[in-house]
């Protein structure tokens, strides 16, 4: 079973497929240390170790993408589970199946991605930003959006060039667009229009 060590560290022992796909798991003992950023494995708990000993292999935390059950893909390994970093798939086999258990929600839990909530400093700072930018406390900007490569770019405009546009300029502009992508660009949205903005999160290694 998973325990916490005197530097609050989750350690334990696990068997693991080093070597991808051969199907052979070998004994070795794990720490996760979220305060380093990792997952390593040594062969043994390095107390029994001679002082200095390195570890068999290293993870960086932020490589793990997904931690789950694998005892479906790997039938004959029991209490499997497979660990997604970066690339390559890591096949690691419990004691038990509350061992199993457990080993994945630590994993998954260290590995976590949390996106920042309205009530932090800097969320609070940026709508600040955006209140004082306009009297009423909503920023009125027109935008245009343009493909430019294949990709969408938003551009603010002046509310003067949205009244020169025509409803003929407007179906010229979708027709287009239309050749270079399979839907249709966003209209001018109105001036009194609000912006939504927020953070995004980009999980993986690929980009």
């Amino acid at each position: 079973m998973p325990y916490v060590d005197r530097q609050n560290r989750i350690c334990g022992f696990l068997d693991i497929e080093e070597n991808e796909n051969s199907g052979k798991f070998l004994r070795r003992y794990f720490i996760l240390d979220t305060r380093e950023d990792s997952l390593v494995w040594y062969m043994d708990n390095p107390q029994n170790l001679p002082s200095g000993s390195p570890p068999v292999g290293v993870i960086k935390l932020t490589y793990i993408s997904k931690v789950s059950d694998a005892t479906k893909l790997r039938p004959k390994a029991e209490f499997c589970f497979v660990m997604n970093a970066g690339m390559r798939k890591y096949f690691l086999q419990a004691n038990d199946q509350q061992d199993l258990v457990e080993w994945v929600n630590v994993l998954n839990k260290a590995t976590k991605i949390t996106v920042p909530k309205q009530s932090d400093p800097l969320c609070q700072m940026d709508n600040a930003n955006r209140q004082a930018e306009s009297p009423g406390g909503k920023k009125q900007v027109s935008y245009r959006t343009e493909i430019v490569g294949g990709v969408p770019i938003i551009t603010p405009t002046q509310k003067e060039e949205i009244s020169e546009c025509s409803e003929g300029g407007d179906r010229n502009y979708l027709k287009r667009s239309q050749s270079h992508l399979p839907y249709f660009p966003a209209k001018h949205p109105p001036d009194n229009a609000i912006i939504k903005a927020g953070y995004c999160v980009k999980q993986g290694a690929v980009v």
